[in-house]
């Protein structure tokens, strides 16, 4: 980070800090602050800026999702289920709890809960290539592969250059037996910076072979 970059951030965490001395009872003070904080690697400080914006208003459903989004950083499963969970319960559109479940149901193997939270976010926000690109893997692990492959493409179809679109493409792709396909794929991926598996790519050159 330059040193007119710092300043500039400096500057802004100054003002934002002001701000929330003088306005205590500001939501959106307090969240832009803990977000600044967040950016720059200040975590524990962005946890406190966010749990005072849920003392403010417990309903504040973008500060429940973004304090999950730490805890399940931090490997704290539970807590940013409870918090996503609150999120989507206090605002049924927001796209991003949604979507964050699906990750948390994934992480716990609960396959059929992920596939249908992904699938609501999709609803709300068709757009998000990560929801795309991790629903895919959820329905390869279900076996599910035609409508793996649905999903694979749709996420490139909105970010062509996304690299863990393309490797869960290749990974959907081998399991239909379109191996050759696969092979492009993952390459693809590789060449945008996915690592990709040593395994997965010994399994597929086996296949080629």
């Amino acid at each position: 980070m330059s040193e007119a970059v710092q300043e500039d951030i400096n500057a802004v965490i100054a003002e934002l800090e002001k701000k929330c001395e003088q306005h205590p009872e500001s939501v959106m003070a307090h969240h832009h602050l803990a977000l600044v904080y967040l950016k720059i690697g200040r975590v524990e400080d962005a946890m406190k800026g966010l749990e005072r914006v849920l003392e403010i208003d417990p309903r504040s459903a973008e500060s429940m999702i973004n304090l999950g989004a730490i805890y399940f950083g931090r490997g704290d499963i539970a807590k940013a289920l409870e918090l996503n969970e609150a999120a989507v319960k206090a605002m049924p559109q927001a796209a991003q709890g949604h979507a964050n479940l699906g990750l948390i149901w994934q992480q716990k193997n609960e396959l059929d809960k992920s596939i249908a939270a992904y699938e609501t976010a999709l609803q709300h926000d068709p757009k998000l290539v990560t929801v795309w690109a991790n629903l895919t893997s959820v329905l390869t692990m279900k076996g599910e592969d035609e409508r793996a492959l649905k999903a694979a493409r749709k996420a490139i179809e909105l970010e062509p250059d996304n690299n863990l679109a393309h490797n869960n493409l290749a990974v959907a792709l081998y399991f239909v037996g379109d191996f050759k396909a696969a092979k492009i794929e993952l390459d693809k991926a590789a060449e945008l910076g996915y690592s990709v598996s040593p395994e997965f790519a010994a399994r597929l050159d086996e296949k080629l072979a």
